[in-house]
């Protein structure tokens, strides 16, 4: 389950570690099979109670052996993979749509971070990376479970949406100095070569976060982060 297309045959996708685990336990996600330590046991007693699936109390090496870090006393379980189906939009509400994110780190901080600043739909272009991929999961530190995803078209998406969108450039209007409604749609594009022209048609407002030093770019979750930031903190002076 660590290469996608096993994922897919099989449907399912595992997480390991205590963090990931024990939000996937409480999380709606339908869990298969629970591996864990009598340490994790001890300290998860009731989660693991509650769970319907196969379980397994196993030593460490059983569990560092099964799965991908190299160090695991807790736990490791498999889950089956949500439909990928259109998510029903509400108003207002503030939606991430990511153009091409291929990084499994990056997509899985920004799903953290879209967390953190309350945001619970994310859109994804096709070409982005698998969000069940194990590096994805692990960045997200649990926050994957409180997240709605939709791959999809990104342009077909943007069309026919009803909201303001707007998109992260170099040349964009300074975030600083904008209106930002707590309604819209945050496009992020991709590591190296940013929004695609396709997409930046679809663009109504262009921002950009101002520069005060020499780096020649932002890493796309950090400049996540300091948009969806802005966003709320527009609404909170309100």
């Amino acid at each position: 389950m660590q290469q996608k297309k096993f994922r897919r045959q099989e449907n399912s996708f595992f997480v390991e570690g205590a963090k990931n685990v024990t939000e996937l336990l409480r999380s709606e996600y339908e869990i298969t099979h629970l591996l864990f330590t009598e340490t994790f046991e001890i300290e998860n007693i009731s989660l693991i109670k509650r769970c319907g699936a196969e379980k397994y109390k196993v030593t460490q090496k059983v569990l560092e052996s099964a799965g991908s870090f190299q160090s695991n006393d807790a736990a490791l379980a498999v889950a089956k993979i949500k439909e990928n189906e259109p998510l029903k939009l509400e108003k207002p509400e503030l939606i991430l749509a990511l153009d091409d994110v291929r990084d499994p780190g990056n997509l899985g901080t920004i799903i953290r971070i879209a967390d953190w600043y309350g945001l619970n739909k994310i859109i994804c272009s096709p070409q982005c990376a698998d969000i069940y991929n194990p590096k994805v999961l692990n960045s997200s530190m649990g926050s994957f479970t409180r997240m709605n995803y939709f791959y999809t078209e990104l342009h077909k998406f943007l069309e026919n949406c009803n909201k303001p969108i707007f998109g992260a450039f170099l040349e964009g209007d300074n975030i600083y100095e904008s209106e930002l409604p707590a309604d819209a749609v945050i496009v992020m594009g991709n590591e190296s070569k940013g929004i695609s022209p396709e997409i930046e048609k679809l663009i109504s407002h262009k921002l950009t976060i101002p520069q005060f030093g020499q780096a020649e770019s932002l890493n796309v979750a950090i400049a996540t982060a300091v948009i969806c930031d802005n966003f709320r903190r527009f609404q909170w002076k309100k």
